[in-house]
């Protein structure tokens, strides 16, 4: 796993966990690395210094010299997100993106079309997943037909 620091077009910085670089690279592309404060998707790695795994463990060397800590302000309580809930949710929504690809028809970008022609019966009726944009949801929507996200992979945004 691999902590990035990143930072959105707006200038707010957070970090995220990622499997590898590779993984960002991927996620970044497919536009689901968000910003959690303005969620834009116009997100960048900012500079950092790398954690860098020490290899002289066995030497004998003097212990470097305590350096004296500086007072930490008082800190603000921060909420945890419990760990068992999380992955409970996790699990739960990983679930349910299994079984809709296991048991629809991924229909890729026709996802609106293939919706309208089912609804309006020019197609059969069949389940099925796929990609529309968020103006494309939206007019199925206004039209009556009833469509939801389907929930990414938890380990797929971060």
């Amino acid at each position: 796993m691999i902590l990035f620091t990143l930072a959105c077009d707006s200038g707010h910085r957070f970090e995220s966990w990622f499997p590898s670089n590779a993984a960002y690279d991927e996620q970044s592309a497919r536009g689901l690395v968000t910003c959690p404060f303005c969620d834009s998707a116009r997100v960048a790695k900012a500079p950092m210094a790398p954690a860098v795994a020490r290899t002289d463990r066995g030497r004998a060397e003097a212990p470097a010299p305590q350096l004296p800590v500086p007072a930490a302000p008082a800190e603000v309580p921060v909420p945890m997100l419990a760990a068992e809930p999380e992955r409970q949710l996790r699990a739960l929504l990983r679930a349910v993106r299994e079984h809709v690809v296991s048991t629809a028809e991924h229909v890729g970008d026709r996802f609106a079309d293939e919706a309208r022609a089912i609804h309006y019966g020019d197609a059969e009726g069949r389940p099925i997943y796929g990609e529309a944009s968020p103006k494309e949801a939206r007019a199925l929507i206004e039209e009556g037909i009833e469509v939801m996200p389907l929930p990414p992979a938890p380990d797929d945004r971060h």
